[in-house]
């Protein structure tokens, strides 16, 4: 493949942004104690930075689909930089959330241009590789990123971590301002064009698909260190280490959904880790009964989840072959969408209930997006027999 080295540092930029996207899981406490607010407010910081992603990203993308995108990118980059740097002030919640937004919105609009610029800098047969790099560089966020932040934190303070990783980031854009060309659009691309794919009723489908189980997801896993603590006695420095097992599980179910959409189809890959997910959300209920049961559960869950997310992206590619980056963007907006609605409807469980409520939530939202499957690929099916019969 060309260029390995180069889609490496991308998805080390992605990986960057992923883990300020999803380190306030491991810090939820410690960041609400020090802000002076609730929980569940605490919460609400990663609604906004996933809001922001979904719809001021695609905005600014669709805007500027036709600019040379090293520019946007190393732009994107920068602005991500500098409101990490803001994290280093003592600011109230009300400037935090702000800076939560341009975090979202600078990390929304790299993450999708570095995929787009990835399918570009490798051979055409070999997009779908490089695809999976830079999905590998968001999923390794959980693996590594959480639970490393998550410990440092507890010794350094959770502000410090966000300066680390500005500090990082400067690597990745110095290495794309030097090694990558500049890159545009061969044909001009008009905004009729990209909207074009959402009047398609499948892909408006399995979109929403992305938007529930993603929901499902998050609305757990947002609040997945209170959740541990109401269930069992681990303390922070345990909870980073089993936070880090999920983060392994997480990359190893994306790695075995992608080969099994390969095998199996991604049709069967997104039912069976549909079911996963919501058998994992079920035992939740039992969390509480051994502490084993509650880790090995949650590792299960992460697994089931991760393994969804590269046959959703492959049946989307197969649905919409002519635009595959422009659905691969909206995919990536829904999936933002889907942190924000979980993490903000377990926000609203949390304030209202209990922590304990939460898996419920989540198994609603993950059978919304199984039945819907169901439906999806009955009808698609459906449409293949009807010509084969003519």
């Amino acid at each position: 493949m060309k260029n390995k080295g180069i889609i490496y540092v991308l998805a080390l930029a992605v990986f960057l942004i992923g883990t300020i996207e999803y380190i306030i899981t491991g810090i939820i406490e410690m960041m609400a104690v020090d802000l002076g607010v609730s929980t569940s407010e605490t919460g609400l910081l990663v609604t906004v930075f996933a809001l922001a992603a979904a719809i001021v990203a695609p905005i600014l993308i669709a805007v500027t689909i036709n600019a040379d995108r090293k520019k946007l990118l190393i732009a994107a980059l920068s602005v991500f930089i500098a409101s990490n740097g803001f994290m280093l002030v003592d600011l109230s919640y009300e400037i935090v959330l702000w800076v939560r937004i341009i975090q979202g919105a600078s990390g929304g609009i790299a993450t999708v241009v570095a995929m787009a610029v990835a399918t570009r800098l490798v051979e055409k047969e070999r997009r779908g590789n490089a695809i999976g790099i830079i999905l590998m560089g968001l999923s390794s966020s959980l693996v590594l990123g959480v639970p490393m932040g998550t410990f440092f934190s507890e010794m350094f303070g959770w502000r410090i971590l966000f300066i680390l990783i500005g500090l990082l980031s400067v690597f990745p854009l110095l290495i794309i301002y030097k090694k990558i060309p500049a890159i545009k659009e061969e044909e001009k691309v008009t905004l009729r064009m990209q909207l074009s794919i959402l009047r398609n009723s499948s892909i408006l489908t399995a979109l929403v698909i992305t938007l529930f189980y993603i929901g499902g997801y998050s609305s757990l896993f947002t609040y997945i260190t209170p959740f541990l603590q109401a269930t069992s006695s681990l303390s922070i420095a345990q909870i980073s280490g089993v936070l880090f097992l999920a983060g392994v599980c997480s990359f190893v179910g994306s790695r075995v959904g992608g080969q099994l959409a390969d095998a199996k189809g991604s049709k069967f890959t997104i039912c069976l880790g549909l079911l996963l997910q919501g058998a994992t959300l079920l035992l939740f209920a039992l969390a509480g009964v051994h502490l084993l049961v509650l880790i090995l559960n949650l590792l299960m869950f992460m697994l089931a989840t991760w393994s969804i997310s590269p046959a959703q992206q492959l049946y989307l590619v197969t649905l919409a072959p002519r635009n595959p980056d422009i659905a691969l963007s909206v995919n990536t907006s829904f999936i933002q969408f889907g942190f924000a609605l979980g993490s903000g409807l377990g926000g609203v469980v949390i304030s209202r209930t209990s922590v304990l409520y939460l898996n419920w939530l989540g198994l609603a939202a993950v059978s919304i997006a199984l039945l819907l499957s169901i439906l999806l690929f009955k009808k698609m099916n459906n449409r293949i027999k009807t010509p084969m019969a003519t």
